[in-house]
């Protein structure tokens, strides 16, 4: 294959951690593992809506690898039979459950963590070889529909998921879809009070426009309205409506398992919401949920989170079931105990605080089941603003995410003498950094204009900060974050909570609540620190120079940070040449006398002009203010380079599936392998 191709190749060998969930799940009575399970189905029912709202030409290859390794019945087959069958190399091989569970692991072609596409390293005569061993007569034909889509690498820029009329790929708009044309349906959408989290957007030869609606129903009809320029639009609830079905069955299914009324109400908006299409009663079942305080099984399911929308406004499946880890949930409860004293200490005044911080729910959580292309760390969820301004939020943490170990696992960057500490302390200093995140994304206020046209601040008294003139720009009806900050909106709001983070940890109260005091809290201080500064100049392995564009929100938001304490200057976070390997290298060398003083004062500074703009919804200057930070210099092109020759392939995690045998509920898990990935999802039946 050319060199080309080699830049696209699926990793060689992914890590694969088992997601550990028994020992928590066994702890569960009877009727909680049926609601448990009836809320997995149901998360998972939605995996063939992720794989088509990330690439609409992937299903083919997703049933393409579950028939290669299924039997007439749909179990599992011996893949040493089907090794021996095909005639290639074992290391020809390996390479091929290698791709086919790495696309399980990112419910795609295209990675979940840096949405770029990834080609087998096989050649495409031995991954025929394999398919045709399998004697699958449908896989074979699967083979034949999609083998240009899973090798080919040209053009270029079709290996991003983004804007189509940049040539990237998007599950959410039709390829003649252009930027023009989505403004002109969102300030439609806008007008109508049509949410478009669980919306996609087409069009046809003659310039008319179609958004479907991911609903269950069949009785819904369709609606036609007339756009600003003359075009038709016609609102269609029928997008996704097999797998709909299937989750609002799951849905009713659990319903007799649940554990209270307010779990009850929850459960019965979800199902109007899927049945429906209706973004209101989802907005109804978060209000039950955030009720639902500190459940034994928490569970959280629907179209959430818009990072792989390039518009910033349509959101991707999702759903988790996970049980409370009592022990660590004590320590986040000390700091929601606290949160009041903590968040007045953000560098705000108390006009751009919401007016009653409503306590965040916050739990550490053992995942049981993640329908995503990529398990989360820590969430913090509703994103409904008009809910959280009143409702407040529930932030989680996910242990078993956080605690999974690979084997081997190898940190370039990191200077030797830190090596160790940064060993120990990594995953601990990351859990304090999570729950101050997860906090972060609960603060806040927006500035905002009701129907009515009243504003929820005194245009006459709020002075903005940052110009020490009143407040010029806000909200107005039928606008949010996402709608008004577009593409960056997400990575934007990431950058925030991480700031909130890296600026509340060296209080040592806040240290103190996760068991932390005197040199250890120092420590993982210190620790917190270094990795974001290693997360920010890893980043550049998600950035595409010569599209100019960043494709991981997450790891733009870190890049903004590490440049913001580059930039603080006074040799607080240098970046110094050195050789590993007999290769070039770089090394971290950050002064950690200097966190508190410098690098905390710079990032709080940052941090309030995040703040500021987004409640006032400046977009203008918040945009300018942000892609200034992410901005990547021609000259940095050589250190990304150097990143790229040193990354480390993504941890995949193999989740369980459970069953209903004889009235008893029975969790399965699978080996740490490709494999183990591969019959997960042929055992799971979606």
């Amino acid at each position: 294959m050319s060199t080309l191709s080699e830049r696209y190749f699926a990793d060689e060998k992914s890590p694969f951690s088992r997601l550990e969930a028994k020992p928590f799940f066994e702890t569960l009575s009877l009727k909680e593992k049926k609601y448990a399970h009836y809320m997995s189905r149901a998360a998972f029912e939605g995996t063939r809506i992720i794989i088509s709202q990330t690439n609409p030409h992937a299903i083919p290859i997703y049933d393409m690898i579950l028939k290669t390794f299924s039997d007439d019945k749909g179990n599992m087959i011996n893949t040493d039979t089907l090794f021996k069958a095909s005639n290639v190399s074992e290391e020809t091989f390996e390479q091929f459950l290698q791709y086919s569970a790495q696309f399980l692991g990112n419910l795609s072609n295209y990675k979940s963590f840096g949405d770029e596409k990834f080609i087998p390293r096989l050649t495409v005569q031995d991954f025929e070889k394999i398919i045709l061993a399998s004697e699958s007569k449908e896989a074979v034909e699967l083979f034949k529909e999609s083998r240009n889509e899973i090798y080919s690498i040209e053009p270029i820029a079709r290996n991003l998921i983004g804007f189509p009329e940049d040539g990237h790929i998007s599950g959410y708009y039709s390829q003649n879809v252009t930027k023009q044309d989505i403004l002109l349906v969102q300030s439609f959408l806008e007008k109508e009070k049509i949410d478009p989290l669980n919306t996609r957007l087409f069009k046809d030869e003659k310039n008319q426009f179609k958004l479907v609606v991911a609903a269950a129903e069949e009785e819904i009809a369709n609606k036609s309205y007339t756009l600003e320029n003359g075009s038709s639009i016609q609102v269609s609830y029928t997008d996704f409506k097999q797998p709909m079905k299937k989750i609002a069955q799951a849905i009713s299914d659990a319903i007799p398992f649940v554990a209270n009324d307010t779990q009850k109400s929850m459960l019965e908006a979800y199902y109007t919401s899927f049945k429906t299409g209706s973004i209101e009663a989802h907005m109804e079942s978060q209000k039950y949920w955030l009720k639902d305080l500190s459940p034994q099984v928490e569970t959280n399911i629907g179209f959430i989170e818009t990072y792989r929308d390039p518009q910033g406004v349509r959101a991707e499946w999702e759903g988790f079931v996970a049980m409370i880890n009592k022990e660590q949930t004590l320590k986040f409860n000390r700091l929601v105990d606290n949160a009041p004293l903590f968040v007045s200490r953000l560098p705000w005044t108390a006009e751009f605080e919401r007016e009653a911080l409503n306590k965040p729910d916050f739990t550490s959580l053992e995942v049981l089941s993640f329908a995503t292309g990529g398990i989360p760390a820590g969430i913090n969820i509703p994103n409904y603003a008009s809910i959280t301004q009143i409702y407040g939020s529930k932030n989680v943490s996910l242990g078993n995410v956080i605690s999974a170990q690979s084997p081997n696992e190898k940190f370039p960057f990191i200077r030797q003498e830190d090596l160790e500490l940064y060993k120990k302390y990594r995953n601990p200093s990351f859990e304090v950094q999570v729950g101050t995140h997860e906090l972060g994304h609960g603060t806040g206020k927006l500035f905002s204009e009701d129907e009515e046209g009243k504003l929820n601040f005194d245009i006459n008294a709020v002075i903005n900060p940052l110009t020490n003139e009143p407040i010029k720009t806000w909200y107005k009806p039928g606008q949010n974050f996402n709608t008004t900050f577009k593409s960056i909106a997400s990575s934007y709001e990431e950058c925030r909570a991480e700031c909130i983070a890296l600026s509340l940890s060296p209080h040592n109260d806040i240290l103190k609540i996760f068991n932390y005091e005197g040199q250890e809290a120092e420590d993982i201080l210190y620790i917190m620190y270094l990795n974001m500064a290693r997360a920010g100049l890893t980043a550049l392995e998600f950035y595409n120079p010569s599209a100019q564009k960043w494709g991981q929100a997450h790891m733009q938001a870190r890049y903004a940070i590490m440049n913001v304490m580059l930039n603080a200057g006074e040799g607080f976070l240098e970046f110094k040449p050195c050789v590993v390997d007999d290769k070039e290298s770089l090394e971290i060398h950050l002064d950690r006398s200097k966190i508190r003083s410098v690098g905390a004062t710079a990032v709080s500074e940052f941090l309030t002009k995040l703040q500021i703009y987004k409640a006032t919804a400046d977009e203008v200057d918040g945009t300018k203010l942000y892609l200034d930070a992410t901005r990547v210099p021609e000259n940095w092109n050589t250190i990304r380079d150097t990143v790229i020759s040193s990354k480390q392939p993504r941890k995949a995690f193999v989740q369980g599936n459970t069953f209903v045998k004889q009235d008893q509920i029975v969790l399965d898990e699978y080996e740490a392998s490709a494999v183990g990935m591969i019959q997960s999802y042929v055992e799971r039946r979606v």
